[in-house]
């Protein structure tokens, strides 16, 4: 069903805020924001882009910029710089995030023109203060998620169909080299955004394909919820029970015909009962 019917050119970075019991969601190519709670709907508008964001209290969230990270004020909008990246240039911007179980957050970077620059992302770390550059020469960094005990992260370079899992150590640093989890070549499938549920199953948004694909920890895939937008692009749990899956959605690169047969593209929707998510930790700033 529909959750929200204000459309999103690039719907990104689903979040629920276990605090503020309140589902966020981006469009990131307008710099926005959004929300809703009794009031209705709301939004707050940055002079960039903005994509991703971690809960830091109940008033503070961190977010994820062109330029690095941000410290929002989710009461007003106001903000102030956190940490700035040398990939905070006009050439690149965020993309997908998620906080670790260890208290850091990580996030994508990639260029503003998407797969037509390929090798400009990056996949970051934010930890205590402290930013590193993890993974490199990517094009669209994604599916950044991690297990429920905290011992791996996962996340994909879309173009490359193949979702990636690397293990963690005890601050939750990377150790080792990632290895493929998931290898979607034969199928074709994009992988977008994913989170990963109370028991271990990874819930995957296709790019393209209109759905967020369910896999088991040893990558089978079990089922599929569908959506009214081919661009489905990130999926998060969140309500009372943890057990709604809230999926943002994209019209970015649709056609005027496109957009005409699929009029909910660039909604966002939800499902309930479909599975229990975890409540996303507490960013460390």
């Amino acid at each position: 069903m529909i959750w929200d019917d204000r459309p999103c050119d690039l719907g990104e970075g689903a979040f629920w805020h276990p605090l503020r019991r309140q589902f966020y969601w981006f469009d990131i190519l307008h710099g926005r924001l959004l929300t809703r709670d009794a009031g209705g709907p709301q939004e707050f508008r940055f002079p960039e882009m903005v994509s991703t964001m971690g809960w830091i209290n109940a008033d503070e969230a961190l977010v994820a910029a062109e330029s690095g990270l941000l410290r929002v004020n989710l009461n007003d909008g106001s903000y102030r710089q956190l940490a700035r990246i040398e990939a905070g240039q006009p050439a690149t911007r965020s993309n997908d995030g998620r906080a670790d179980r260890q208290g850091g957050f990580w996030w994508g970077t990639m260029g503003t023109r998407g797969g037509d620059d390929p090798g400009l992302g990056a996949i970051w770390r934010f930890y205590r203060g402290e930013v590193r550059r993890l993974f490199p020469g990517l094009t669209i960094p994604n599916a950044i998620c991690f297990t429920p005990d905290g011992t791996t992260a996962q996340f994909t370079d879309t173009l490359s169909h193949k979702v990636m899992r690397v293990a963690l150590d005890v601050d939750g640093w990377p150790v080792g080299e990632p290895r493929v989890w998931l290898d979607l070549t034969a199928e074709g499938l994009l992988p977008d955004g994913c989170t990963i549920d109370a028991e271990g199953y990874s819930w995957l948004a296709q790019w393209g394909a209109g759905r967020v694909a369910c896999y088991g920890p040893d990558g089978t895939f079990l089922r599929a919820v569908e959506v009214a937008a081919p661009h489905s692009s990130c999926p998060a749990f969140g309500g009372v029970g943890m057990d709604t899956l809230f999926i943002t959605s994209a019209r970015e690169g649709m056609s005027a015909e496109a957009l005409a047969a699929c009029p909910d593209a660039g909604r966002t929707f939800a499902t309930a009962g479909v599975a229990r998510g975890l409540p996303e930790p507490q960013v460390i700033a």
